[in-house]
């Protein structure tokens, strides 16, 4: 793989990923992902790092409904009532993360690729959600989320790369108020 990835990764989801790894270890804390439209693409992103195994705790690529509920234990109500491709399903993803991962941090991605439509949602939609700190002191679901909903263009791999760059980007965001509330308090 190119220093960009093989998807015509930007050189901006490396620098999110580089400085994420370095919050992360300032702040003694982990991460992991959910993948859906990107297949693991994240966490692969993180991983092409060199000493990201003290910080990245895995990553699992749950592509199939089934998968999100029978793994990642997303309710069915929740992908009944919102769809797979919702904030609510991207917010249960990332908190999931946290809880089979022992991670301090979940990412997840959920969203529309193409070239089709899904369940009528149009291609280049997609939902980002961070999730954590994982101090949570009863039940995984009630760790602090942030999602961003997205409106891409472009091609399959297009939709993908600039997914795997917001999710980056947003964890970079929320690290960096982390580490700002840390250094005030």
């Amino acid at each position: 793989m190119s220093a960009s990835g093989g998807l015509g990764l930007s050189s901006a989801a490396f620098v999110s990923a580089s400085e994420s790894l370095v919050l992360l270890r300032s702040l003694g804390h982990t991460v992991s992902t959910a993948e859906s439209v990107t297949g693991g693409l994240i966490v692969a992103v993180l991983t092409s790092i060199p000493g990201a195994s003290d910080v990245v705790r895995g990553g699992l690529a749950a592509y199939a409904t089934d998968v999100k509920r029978d793994v990642l234990g997303v309710s069915s109500d929740v992908i009944d009532a919102s769809g797979v491709v919702s904030s609510q399903t991207a917010e249960a993803m990332a908190c999931s993360a946290l809880s089979i991962f022992s991670s301090t941090w979940g990412v997840a991605v959920t969203g529309v690729a193409g070239p089709d439509r899904q369940a009528g949602i149009a291609v280049g939609t997609v939902f980002v959600t961070v999730a954590g700190p994982a101090a949570i002191p009863v039940g995984h679901h009630d760790a602090p989320v942030r999602s961003e909903q997205l409106s891409l263009s472009g091609d399959r791999d297009a939709i993908r790369a600039a997914t795997v760059s917001a999710g980056l980007r947003l964890l970079a965001g929320c690290l960096a108020s982390e580490a700002g509330k840390r250094s005030a308090g």
